[in-house]
C-alpha cells in the first residue's frame, strides 16, 4: 500500500493558519509535518510534534527537517516562513517559489526595483539607512509620501506623511519599531533601512492566486471597501468577488501576472496588494504565500461540474502535491472577512456583543482571538487583530453590510496597564 503523501508546513509559532492546514490535511489523508520558529530546548510544548527551526538559519533548518522526510510538497504561512520554505524547497527538490523570488517579495525596495526595471507602474521610491538625518530628508522629498519598513507586512510600520513635520515624526517612530528587540532578534539586515515612496491614492484591492510557468491562476479578487488613506493603513474589510468593472478586473489580473513573472515567482501561491488610481493599477506588493491568518476561511472552491466545496488550505495542499488547479474555481456566493481593528493600545478587559454579532443575517462566524488581560498594540506598531468576522451572501454589498453591522455590535472594554515600580 502506498504511503500517505507527506507535506512540510513552515509556519510561525503563533500563526492562525497552521491549524487550518492541519484540518485540511487530515481530511485529505495527507501527512503534515510542521517546521516552526520555536525554542529548541522545550520538548514539544504545543503537542504538535513540530520541528523547531530558526527562519534566519536555512542550513540548520534543513538539517532539522531532513530527518522527518521524505516530503512530496511544501507550504508556508507568513512572509519569513515563505522565504525559508523557498530555501528548503530548493534543497529538498520540492516545487515552490525560487529562493531569490521569495527574498524579493520580502524586501519592498528590491520589489520596487524589479517593477521599475520591468517598466511596470510604480511610484517614486528610495531606500535610506535607519540612522540617516530625517530632518534633511524631509526637505528633499515630495509630499504626500509614505514611509515603510522593508521587511514587515500587514501595514505594520507604514505611515503617510503630508509635510516635513509628519515625515520626521514618522521616521523616528519606524526607527524605534525596527530597533525593538522583537525585530532585532530576526537578525535581518533589511531592518537597518526604511523605504520612502510616493503616496498612491485610489481604491485598494487584494488578489489571491497561484503562479506557475509564468501564468497566474486567479483564485479571488477582493475589494477593500474602506478608503485606506492614512496616516496608517489598517486593513479591515475584504469582500469577494470584486465589484469593479470587467475591464478594470482584467487590468489588475494582467498587471499582477506581469509583476509576478518579473519577480520570477512560481510554482506556488501569491497574495498581491493593488491600488487602482485613475485608470492605472499599481502593484504595491506581492507575497510569496497565500492570504494570512484566518482570512482564508472566506474562500471556498468547487470543481467545475461537481458538488462539494473545499477550503483554501486544501486547494494549496493539492497544488503543493502537484495537482493541476485549473479545474477549481471560487464558489459563486459572495464572501468576506473583517479583520477586527484594534482601535487603541492597552490591556483588553472584555469584548461584549459577540452573540449579537453572530446573530446578524449573513454572518457565518465571529472569532475573537484576543484574550482578556492581553496587552494589544494598535498600528503602526501592532501586528495582530482583535479577531475575525466572516460573512457569506448572494451579493458583495450584502456581505459588506453584514460585516459592518456585526462589527457595530461589538463593545470593547479596556483597562490601563499598571505602572512598573
Amino acid at each position: 500500500m502506498a504511503a500517505d503523501p507527506h507535506v512540510l508546513l513552515v509556519a510561525g509559532t503563533t500563526g492562525y493558519q497552521a491549524l487550518q492546514f492541519r484540518q485540511a490535511a487530515a481530511g485529505m489523508g495527507v501527512r503534515l509535518t510542521l517546521a516552526s520558529d520555536r525554542c529548541r530546548r522545550l520538548a514539544d510544548p504545543w503537542g504538535d510534534e513540530a520541528v523547531p527551526v530558526r527562519f534566519e538559519d536555512a542550513k540548520g533548518a534543513l538539517e532539522a527537517v531532513r530527518g522527518r522526510g521524505p516530503y512530496q510538497g511544501i507550504v508556508a504561512c507568513g512572509d519569513r516562513a515563505a522565504v525559508l520554505a523557498a530555501q528548503l524547497a530548493a534543497k529538498l527538490k520540492l516545487p515552490f517559489h525560487a529562493p531569490a523570488a521569495a527574498q524579493i517579495c520580502h524586501d519592498k525596495y528590491a520589489f520596487r526595483q524589479v517593477l521599475a526595471d520591468a517598466g511596470l507602474p510604480a511610484p517614486w521610491f528610495r531606500r535610506v539607512k535607519l540612522d540617516a538625518n530625517a530632518a534633511a530628508l524631509a526637505r528633499e522629498v515630495a509630499y504626500p509620501c509614505v514611509l515603510k519598513p522593508l521587511l514587515l507586512s500587514a501595514s505594520r510600520g507604514v505611515i503617510r506623511a503630508n509635510h516635513a513635520g509628519e515625515f520626521t515624526a514618522a521616521f523616528g517612530r519606524i526607527r524605534q519599531l525596527l530597533e525593538s528587540p522583537a525585530i532585532q532578534q530576526w537578525r535581518d539586515p533589511k531592518a537597518r533601512f526604511l523605504q520612502i515612496e510616493g503616496y498612491v491614492g485610489g481604491q485598494e484591492l487584494a488578489l489571491e492566486g497561484w503562479m506557475a510557468a509564468g501564468v497566474l491562476q486567479r483564485f479571488a479578487l477582493f475589494d477593500k471597501p474602506d478608503r485606506l488613506e492614512g496616516p496608517y493603513f489598517e486593513e479591515s474589510l475584504y469582500v469577494a468577488p470584486s465589484r469593479l468593472e470587467t475591464d478594470q478586473r482584467a487590468l489588475i489580473w494582467d498587471l499582477v501576472e506581469a509583476a509576478a513573472r518579473a519577480v520570477g515567482l512560481g510554482p506556488g501561491p501569491i497574495h498581491a496588494e493593488i491600488r487602482l488610481d485613475e485608470g492605472t493599477a499599481y502593484v504595491l506588493e506581492i507575497a510569496a504565500r497565500s492570504i494570512g491568518g484566518l482570512c482564508g476561511r472566506a474562500l471556498r472552491f468547487r470543481r467545475a461540474g461537481q458538488p462539494g466545496l473545499i477550503s483554501l488550505e486544501e486547494l494549496l495542499l493539492r497544488g503543493a502535491l502537484g495537482e493541476p488547479l485549473r479545474a477549481w474555481e471560487r464558489e459563486t456566493a459572495a464572501a468576506g472577512v473583517m479583520m477586527v481593528p484594534i482601535p487603541r493600545s492597552g490591556i483588553l478587559a472584555s469584548v461584549e456583543g459577540v452573540e449579537a454579532a453572530r446573530a446578524v443575517a449573513g454572518i457565518e462566524a465571529v472569532e475573537i482571538t484576543a484574550k482578556p488581560g492581553e496587552p494589544l498594540q494598535a498600528l503602526p506598531e501592532g501586528s495582530s487583530y482583535l479577531g475575525f468576522l466572516f460573512a457569506r451572501a448572494p451579493a458583495p454589498a450584502t456581505v459588506e453590510s453584514a460585516l459592518r453591522a456585526a462589527h457595530a455590535k461589538l463593545e470593547l472594554h479596556w483597562r490601563e496597564a499598571l505602572p512598573v515600580a
